[in-house]
């Protein structure tokens, strides 16, 4: 077989995420109502790290599983990293072997690699124009969620959030950068008749993170600052 162009489909998670944006930011804005006068304790964030680095870890190394045991190398030389094929595709850099099927019709673990992003936006782009603009985006992700972990922004499950988003960021940078493209290799389909986009650890961590935004923001009530600074102050005079 050799290598041909790039099946099945694959996606981002930003995908999903660009498509709850407006979600998103009604639960952002709920948050900013909330008790987020104190800084998270040091503890807190060094379990955050601690967090971060360990389901970051984890994606690569499903990853690195993923390409030993569900590709192989081509005999030919593959075509340039997330080049266009005759076909209107991209070439595979490395080729899928037999698939792992988990649940008979539904779930199975297939190789595929993710060249773009949301909306197939840089598809087709020159890998150094990729990275230009995912890296500092991801970048600047993680380090704006790490800051609002640490100043106290919101509640208990922003918290939680924190380090699922980042890691899954992370994870898939760190395969934009060392492979010019990002592992995928979870598939869900019905029969084959609804086949969702297959994905990794670093979506399913993404998208649940981003979940835990939205429940914190549109179900769990905001404590205004203003209460929550006199109840702390209240409690201090006691």
């Amino acid at each position: 077989m050799s290598a041909g162009a790039h099946w099945p489909p694959s996606t981002d998670f930003p995908t999903q995420v660009f498509a709850l944006a407006p979600a998103i930011e009604y639960s952002v804005r709920r948050l900013r109502m909330s008790n987020a006068t104190h800084r998270r304790s040091p503890r807190s964030l060094v379990l955050c790290l601690v967090a971060l680095a360990v389901l970051t870890y984890v994606d690569l190394a499903t990853k690195d599983w993923a390409l030993a045991a569900l590709s192989r190398a081509p005999l030919m030389s593959p075509g340039p990293v997330c080049a266009s094929s005759e076909e209107g595709g991209s070439y595979f850099q490395r080729l899928p072997t037999r698939p792992q099927v988990l649940v008979r019709d539904y779930l199975e673990l297939r190789y595929a690699e993710n060249c773009g992003a949301a909306f197939g936006v840089l598809n087709r782009g020159p890998t150094w124009l990729r990275l230009a603009v995912f890296a500092p985006a991801a970048i600047a992700a993680v380090l704006g969620l790490l800051w609002l972990f640490w100043t106290g922004y919101g509640g208990r499950l922003f918290a939680f959030s924190v380090p699922l988003i980042a890691s899954g960021a992370l994870g898939n940078l760190v395969d934009r950068f060392r492979l010019g493209y990002v592992v995928d290799f979870i598939r869900f389909h019905v029969r084959e008749v609804f086949v969702w986009p297959t994905f990794n650890v670093a979506d399913i961590t993404i998208t649940a993170g981003v979940i835990l935004v939205l429940i914190e923001g549109f179900f769990v009530a905001p404590r205004p600052r203003a209460v929550a600074s006199s109840q702390s102050a209240s409690r201090a005079s006691r």
